[in-house]
């Protein structure tokens, strides 16, 4: 039998690496995808399955060309993580312009790109998963990181309308909302693992098993340290609210300013 294939950004390290081993264990062939190619032919060489080394720099056009390349006219794929991405923080008064708009790049473009091409093909296919990840600081607001909490709202924005477009298609779409993981993305954000307290930092292995249970199960949502589903089901619901009431003929009575008699 055909094993299945699954396209993996950012796979040179962190959890990009460890989605590119769990899913090996499943049985899967890999596309790992990373600018690092002596990194990425490390991950490939522990790996028990075959590896395509695609080599793209996903904050160039050309790097994301090559991908949505290999997405739209290569061998099919069962799976598509888009995985990689980088925070540049500071508070909005003196963030680095230009290493913000790299990051717009890549957390943005790039992955918009990417899940177009995969919705574009999967859904001509019939069939496939794409699993885009986001972050939990676009469930929060905290001073210093509103240019990488905006780009992941924007992941978990995009990726909802895209899972309500999926319906009925055979495609799958997966949310996955992780927290404080130990990988060396805070090193090269400037941070340090050292500032949260432990029981808030989840391994990679830990949140990977948990993201493909998800998919394993048909959940739209994975946000792995959440142990009372009914939460998100409430944010949703009031979302749901506020969601009818923004487009109204009149002001709300509280803006509706009264003329003296």
């Amino acid at each position: 039998m055909t094993r299945p294939t699954a396209l993996i950004t950012g796979a040179s390290a962190g959890i990009g690496a460890e989605f590119a081993r769990q899913l090996a264990s499943r049985g899967h062939d890999l596309v790992l995808v990373a600018r690092r190619e002596d990194w990425l032919r490390d991950v490939a060489a522990g790996l028990a399955t075959d590896c395509e080394i695609l080599v793209a720099d996903l904050e160039t056009d050309d790097g994301v060309t090559r991908v949505e390349a290999r997405i739209a006219d290569g061998p099919p794929l069962a799976l598509i993580i888009n995985n990689a991405g980088f925070a540049a923080r500071g508070r909005v008064a003196t963030l680095d312009a230009e290493r913000l708009a790299t990051m717009l790049r890549l957390n943005v473009i790039a992955l918009s790109r990417l899940s177009h091409a995969a919705m574009q093909r999967m859904t001509a296919d019939g069939t496939g998963a794409i699993i885009n990840v986001g972050s939990g600081t676009a469930l929060i607001q905290i001073p210093g990181n509103a240019g990488y909490g905006a780009s992941k709202s924007y992941v978990m924005a995009f990726t909802r309308h895209m899972q309500a477009e999926a319906a009925g298609t055979g495609v799958a779409v997966q949310l996955l909302i992780p927290g404080v993981i130990a990988t060396d993305f805070h090193s090269i954000a400037a941070t340090s693992l050292d500032r949260y307290p432990p029981e808030m930092v989840m391994q990679t292995r830990d949140l990977v098993a948990a993201s493909l249970t998800a998919l394993d199960r048909g959940e739209a949502v994975c946000i792995p340290s959440l142990g009372e589903v009914r939460l998100w089901h409430e944010w949703k619901t009031a979302e749901a609210a506020l969601a009818t009431n923004v487009s109204r003929r009149k002001p709300a009575d509280r803006y509706r300013f009264k003329r003296n008699a």
